[in-house]
């Protein structure tokens, strides 16, 4: 199974920003869409962003459009989440998945259906008011 490792929470006041990155193992990383998911405390998880395989489109939940980017550098294998005007309704852990499918579903909740690799440890994002 796929292994992911994620990076780059904090803390951080709102209107900051961060950067979160994901490393994965798999060879075919190139092909898959990839995606990002958080979920809150007495919440469940939920996806937040998408990006293609090979056109590397992308789609976001409506919460973070306009905030977040992400990206991919398949030469490091790494997805990257750019997130910038936080706010406190953000604070989650972040986790990246790969998906089963090379596009992206227009429906977030399908993300997680289509999940292929296994979860990481995810990484804490608290944004503080």
């Amino acid at each position: 199974q796929v292994q992911v490792v994620e990076s780059g929470g904090g803390l951080v006041q709102a209107g900051g920003s961060l950067r979160l990155s994901c490393i994965a193992s798999d060879l075919d990383y190139d092909l898959s869409a990839w995606a990002w998911f958080r979920q809150a405390p007495g919440k469940e998880r939920e996806g937040v962003s998408c990006i293609s395989g090979s056109t590397y489109t992308s789609m976001y939940v409506d919460s973070v459009k306009g905030r977040f980017t992400i990206s991919r550098d398949i030469a490091e294998r790494t997805l990257n989440l750019q997130m910038t005007s936080l706010k406190p309704e953000d604070t989650a852990i972040y986790y990246c998945a790969q998906l089963t499918s090379s596009l992206c579903s227009s429906s977030p909740s399908a993300w997680l259906n289509l999940r292929r690799s296994g979860w990481g440890q995810g990484t804490q994002v608290t944004v503080s008011s």
